[in-house]
């Protein structure tokens, strides 16, 4: 279990849905890099930046929002999180997608819209049948 350097309100909050998503701290390797851009001295001589690679998914989180490492680390966790969650749904509504597509395909039409489609093939099937006389 992880322990970020924020409240505990949202240090729980961030741990619960972790384990939501089922991200385990073996699956996640960090690193501390140097930061660049604002902040002077303290970003150029501490390793403020988190690096977070998360290996089953392949995911690489960067992140150096603020000048301080924990709270780097606490929103590259939020971050990884955020992403692992998008996967995650987008999977569930691509497969809800497929079975309703199943559904529709298999479900039995009704007696107005077949007689409009044999309706339709007649009248196919008769210029068809004028375009042979000619």
């Amino acid at each position: 279990m992880k322990i970020f350097k924020t409240n505990t309100s949202k240090d729980n909050a961030l741990t619960a849905k972790l384990k939501s998503l089922r991200i385990l701290d073996k699956d996640v390797r960090e690193t501390f890099i140097h930061s660049g851009g604002k902040g002077g001295q303290n970003v150029n001589k501490v390793a403020t930046c988190v690096q977070l690679i998360h290996a089953p998914t392949g995911i690489i989180i960067k992140c150096s929002r603020t000048r301080q490492q924990g709270l780097n680390r606490y929103w590259a966790y939020f971050m990884l999180a955020q992403k692992i969650e998008a996967l995650a749904t987008a999977k569930k509504v691509e497969k809800q997608k497929v079975s309703e597509k199943e559904r529709r395909s298999a479900r039995k039409r009704s007696k107005r819209s077949k007689q409009r489609m044999l309706d339709d093939k007649k009248h196919q099937a008769n210029k068809k049948a004028q375009r042979r006389v000619l």
